[in-house]
């Protein structure tokens, strides 16, 4: 083991000591050494003792009532601990020694020996570089366990463990640190792990603003900084001033698909404390501008709104500061719902912008730029970052919801009922009304409940300026009418701005139907005027996945793109694709230079537009550092795939995908939706129905409750497939499809696909990522222990296609796959295994109890388990 990776179980074992003397004074000397005794059991069974395993299984599953929690909450805590040592690895001095901008730095280099070569020129790349883009979308889909106030303090043992590096720490500043980190374990330990209620769609939000505030507020202009220099040093590129490649969009709080707790007063009480923690950060940043800029000499241009005053810069600054403030106690009282004597007069980033940006003029004039671009410069680059809503906020709907609209409506007027029209018919009928002065909605017409939330919301949208909102996406979007409908209804709500509205092709068939959906549209004048040659789309990972498996799913994802981005070129019309990944492999998740090499060549041309969700955001957002790295990785692989683009795929290959697909699809539903033992297996071999009890986040497990897995959404459906360690929706199919491939085009020819094709390379690279975290002794013993025995064949069946498919990626993957450039993917893993494992042996024996005997106790030990097995797979859903 390198030293790098010896620092980082030396963290590991430091805060598990730590952990383990928290433990015997909490619960005393015996608890701890049964503890230990299972992790050695569980250490000793990972090495391949079969005696010692055996041992595992019968010491957990003859714990005591009074024992549950606290094994589960030890096993709970080890892991979280070895998380925050794996991520302050990656930005430590030891796990990333040529700095966490490494990826930037590789880039730049290449592209400097490309233009040397000829193969590329300057002007080409500053321009690529001028365009670069990414808008990251902070979702509230549920799959963030960790409690919020426990996540502070991990925060916060990150940084002990960065101090910990600081060079000529005396023994007693050791001790000092060591001392504070035992304290915060104790802290920890001492709070409970679980929340108490679900938290609303409001406290989603300000979780989500927390995240910009106590990291990413200070991690965009350090990027910023760094990717100037970067440029400079590699390219000798000057990049403009006002050079802001990173911007945030929200769900939380605007995404009410499916969710019925996120209302039309909900998105603006959201809305309202964006914009009042924005102004809040900035107030916090002009007092201390106002502390710095003491001096007098000053431009006449500053002079002069100056009023000639003896400070210049401190005049001007204190007269923003009260606009701010008065601003701030506006918003105040009104999410408290009180009269207000203040003016909320700052709701547009000009009005920031403007005088500091005379501020930044007046010191480069009086020879002052090293002032200027110090503090100054990052509050300005946050502003063309957060704007003053700190994050634009996305509005989501389902298809259906706006039917319902227009259905009620024309059944009101006497014009029949619009959902039972053609489409050709409901076209005619929305383009007309489109197209017509007068108002459609009668004054007084009296809704139904579920009508009138929607066309609140549209009012909503209506209301605000124009820089608060993002986009509107419509779920299950299937046709041209999906989107004229919302078009029309934002007519008819006075939206006197342009919302953009993006589809969301979601399922199979509305990925193969989406560019002829959009052909449609294109067809219009009047829409082709509406969106002046700027189209979003987004492309949905998670429900075509559950719909098709990951093989079928991810090739009609690269296709549908393709045929998007082929007709958004012949029209002449700018395509930005938004990507609706999750965390997960089973949800279109993957490191983000593979995921993002392997679409097809002009994807990125407008930029990148992603979700990121649940611990996705805080394992690549959380600390400063951390997030600076996927900035740089998500940067480098962007402005790669637009000057160095991926090769197409040779016609044949697109022969072999098809079949690839065809197969695994084929097979994918005849377990999950043919098989009448597949839901019965599924309910008792995992722990679906028991995670409705997990107060994760606001929104419903199920689209309908009343349904049964079809109507399961992806992120439970991931979730309880993980639990068991099967992780069956990441590989179901695989096999088929390429067995299939094999016996029609020959091994060779998957083998060169996999060499010289990045996107089915990435494919390979995330299936071996699957069976890294897919254990199917565990999920043989779920099976043993919860299912009854007429369902065990499927279970066997389902873990021998495992073991095949391993085989047949084993044979396939290239040499160079991402598990072999990244070992300590594996070996991170590997790291945790010791610790994950007891919580799985001891969710079955919970699970058990919990279905012949309900008990609070039993319940908070089975939720422990739950939390803990998802940071031990450092994911959910």
């Amino acid at each position: 083991m390198t030293e790098q990776y010896q620092t980082l179980r030396a963290n590991v074992s430091m805060l598990g000591e730590l952990l383990g003397k928290t433990i015997k004074q909490a619960q005393g000397p015996a608890m701890l050494d049964k503890v230990e005794k299972i992790r050695q059991l569980a250490k000793s069974s990972r090495a391949g003792s079969e005696q010692d395993r055996s041992k595992l299984i019968a010491t957990l599953h003859a714990l005591k009532d009074d024992e549950l929690l606290p094994v589960a909450r030890s096993f709970n805590h080890f892991l979280n601990l070895a998380n925050v040592a794996d991520q302050f690895h990656t930005i430590s001095k030891s796990g990333a020694p040529d700095g966490v901008i490494q990826p930037l730095t590789n880039t730049f280099m290449t592209l400097a020996d490309e233009i040397e070569q000829g193969a590329l020129n300057l002007n080409e790349v500053a321009e690529t570089i001028g365009k670069l883009k990414m808008d990251l979308v902070l979702t509230a889909h549920p799959t963030e366990v960790t409690r919020r106030t426990i996540i502070n303090k991990h925060v916060e043992l990150s940084d002990c463990l960065a101090a910990m590096e600081l060079k000529g720490l005396d023994s007693q500043q050791q001790e000092y640190i060591k001392n504070r980190i035992e304290q915060l374990i104790c802290q920890a330990w001492h709070t409970s792990d679980i929340r108490q209620k679900r938290p609303t769609p409001l406290d989603e939000a300000k979780w989500g603003f927390a995240v910009i505030e106590n990291s990413l507020w200070q991690a965009v202009p350090d990027f910023i900084r760094q990717f100037h220099t970067h440029t400079k040093d590699a390219l000798s590129l000057e990049l403009p001033d006002s050079f802001s490649p990173v911007s945030f969009t929200s769900w939380m709080g605007g995404d009410r698909d499916g969710n019925p707790f996120v209302t039309a007063s909900v998105t603006q009480t959201v809305l309202d404390h964006g914009r009042w923690m924005a102004l809040d950060l900035y107030r916090r940043d002009l007092d201390t501008l106002s502390a710095e800029l003491s001096m007098h000499q000053a431009s006449n241009e500053l002079l002069k709104v100056a009023n000639n005053q003896a400070e210049p810069y401190r005049y001007v600054l204190k007269g923003l500061k009260a606009d701010i403030t008065n601003t701030i106690h506006a918003l105040e009282n009104k999410i408290k719902q009180q009269p207000s004597k203040y003016r909320d007069s700052i709701r547009d980033v000009t009005q920031l912008k403007t005088p500091l940006e005379l501020i930044y003029r007046s010191l480069v004039a009086c020879d002052m730029k090293v002032v200027a671009d110090g503090l100054l410069l990052d509050v300005l680059r946050r502003l063309a970052c957060f704007g003053v809503n700190l994050c634009k906020l996305d509005i989501r709907q389902d298809s259906a919801r706006h039917t319902e609209v227009l259905s009620e409506l024309t059944g009101y007027l006497g014009l029949g009922v619009y959902g039972d029209w053609s489409e050709q018919d409901k076209q005619a009928f929305l383009l007309a009304e489109l197209n017509s002065r007068r108002p459609l909605i009668p004054k007084h017409w009296q809704p139904t409940a579920n009508v009138k939330e929607v066309l609140d919301t549209f009012n909503v949208i209506a209301e605000q300026d124009s820089q608060s909102l993002g986009i509107y996406i419509i779920s299950m979007a299937r046709s041209a009418s999906d989107v004229l409908a919302v078009e029309l209804l934002l007519q008819e709500a006075g939206c006197g701005f342009k919302l953009p509205v993006a589809p969301l092709f979601e399922t199979l068939n509305d990925l193969n139907s989406g560019s002829q959906v959009m052909t449609e549209l294109f067809s219009h004048s009047w829409y082709r005027q509406q969106i002046n040659r700027k189209q979003y789309v987004m492309i949905g990972y998670s429900d075509s996945a559950k719909d098709a498996g990951m093989m079928a799913a991810g090739w009609a994802q690269y296709s549908a793109m393709e045929k998007l981005i082929g007709l958004c070129e012949s029209q002449d019309i700018e395509l930005i694709l938004f990507h609706g990944r999750g965390g997960t492999i089973g949800r279109g998740g993957a490191p983000a230079a593979q995921a993002l090499r392997s679409q097809p060549p002009g994807s990125l041309k407008n930029g990148l537009r992603v979700t990121e969700q649940g611990e996705m955001i805080r394992f690549k957002f959380g600390l400063p550092q951390v997030a600076i790295q996927s900035f740089a990785l998500y940067s480098s692989a962007i402005i790669e795939s637009n000057l160095l683009p991926p090769p197409e795929p040779e016609p044949h290959w697109r022969a072999v995908m098809d079949t690839i697909s065809n197969h695994s699809c084929q097979h994918y539903r005849s377990v999950v939706r043919e098989n009448p033992q597949f839901v019965p297996y599924f309910r008792m071999a995992t722990p679906e129905v028991e995670l409705a009890k997990l107060p994760l986040g606001s929104r419903p497990a199920k689209r309908n409750p009343h349904g049964g897995v079809e109507s399961l959404r992806a992120i439970p459906w991931i979730f309880a497939w993980t639990q068991n360690r099967l992780m069956l929706p990441a590989w179901l199919g695989a096999l088929q499809g390429l067995c299939g491939a094999l016996e029609q085009f020959g091994e060779a020819e998957l083998l060169k696909m996999s060499e010289q094709w990045p996107f089915f390379r990435t494919r390979l690279e995330m299936l071996e990522m699957v069976f890294c975290k897919a254990d199917s002794w565990l999920s043989e013993h779920y099976e043993q222990g919860l299912v009854t025995a007429q369902y065990h064949g499927l279970g066997q069946q389902l873990r021998s296609e495992l073991a095949e498919v391993k085989k047949q990626v084993e044979r396939l993957a290239p040499k160079s796959t991402l598990l072999s450039a990244q070992p300590w993917i594996k070996e991170s893993i590997a790291l945790r295994n010791p610790y994950t494992d007891p919580l799985n042996v001891l969710q079955v024996e919970l699970l058990k109890r919990s279905r012949t005997n309900h008990s609070e106790v039993i319940d908070n030990a089975l939720m422990i388990t739950m939390t803990g097995i998802a940071a031990g797979m450092r994911n959910t859903g």
